[in-house]
């Protein structure tokens, strides 16, 4: 084994310990003894003449050191990667792991339709599906790409807007039956609100044809989880604001109404991040290309 093969591989030992949680476990899925995976741990530490995590009986805690050579790491090897694939023959298939990050709701519907198209077209891929709706430490779980609905507080990630959600003010036709339909946002302010944490304050921005107004109707429940949000509303407890692409359904069917008509509220902003390089690898840009094409045909997109 080269000298430059062995600083890889301590690296991708120390890459799959910290994200497995245990020597025991990355040994089991590199396919080698527990003590080979502590000399190889203990090797990079000596080479790197510091300790990267605190061991015990019972778990490993990365040191502050263990976390920058952990971004680092993982850096070098999606480098590493991307050389050799960088150099294969065109007509090589495209394969590799591709770790995605994205939103609950989006992710696990719509988006997972898109995974599964991903897949049947690149079967040499492995696709890594992780639901976040939180902020992530993007070096640190190291994926590919990262998609969330609202910022990417990360200056050193490239972020792109995939396009706009459209968000609208519905309720259940029981809870429009009982309060009534208002006819403008003034009397809509009377009806309580169900609040998606963390997009609703106490004042809520609608925007009708170049028209603006804003309106603070009484909260009654808040819930950071929008199945939850869609459930509380469809039980007639409250109004709250919607993306039309979740609750298509239930606006065709009646379920669900458009408490406002032509108002909405402020659309959100998709957007999806990956790290800096001269070079992609191709399993990303395919990937980011079937984004590209398929989500503007999602309802409620505002291109």
């Amino acid at each position: 084994m080269s000298k430059s093969l062995d600083r890889i591989t301590l690296l991708e030992t120390f890459v799959r310990i910290a994200d497995s949680g245990s020597i025991s476990a990355a040994a089991r899925d590199l396919g080698l003894s527990q003590p080979s995976v502590s000399r190889q741990l203990a090797e990079l530490e000596k080479r790197l003449k510091t300790q990267l995590m605190v061991r015990n009986t019972h778990s490993l805690a990365l040191t502050d050191a263990g976390a920058e050579v952990l971004a680092d790491s993982r850096i070098i090897l999606s480098d590493w990667e991307t050389l050799e694939e960088k150099h294969l023959s065109a007509d090589s298939e495209i394969q590799g792991t591709l770790k995605v990050v994205a939103p609950v709701a989006l992710g696990q519907q719509y988006l997972m339709r898109l995974a599964c198209k991903f897949q049947t077209r690149f079967p040499g891929v492995t696709l890594a599906w992780q639901l976040e709706d939180h902020a992530i430490r993007f070096t640190e779980i190291g994926c590919d790409c990262w998609i969330k609905v609202g910022p990417i507080p990360d200056d050193m990630l490239i972020v792109r807007s995939l396009d706009s959600i459209e968000r609208v003010l519905v309720a259940s036709d029981k809870f429009i039956s009982k309060q009534g339909m208002p006819d403008s946002p003034k009397r809509a302010e009377r009806l309580p609100l169900i609040a998606l944490d963390p997009f609703e304050g106490g004042s809520v921005p609608l925007a009708n044809k170049g028209r603006s107004t804003s309106i603070t109707p009484p909260v009654r429940m808040r819930t950071n989880n929008i199945f939850a949000l869609k459930e509380a509303v469809k039980s007639g407890i409250g109004m709250a604001i919607l993306p039309t692409w979740f609750i298509a359904g239930e606006l065709k069917t009646g379920k669900l109404v458009d408490v406002l008509a032509g108002w909405k509220a402020p659309s959100l902003d998709l957007n999806i991040a990956y790290l800096p390089g001269k070079y992609q690898p191709l399993r990303l840009r395919a990937f980011l290309d079937l984004l590209k094409r398929e989500v503007p045909k999602l309802d409620g997109v505002v291109t």
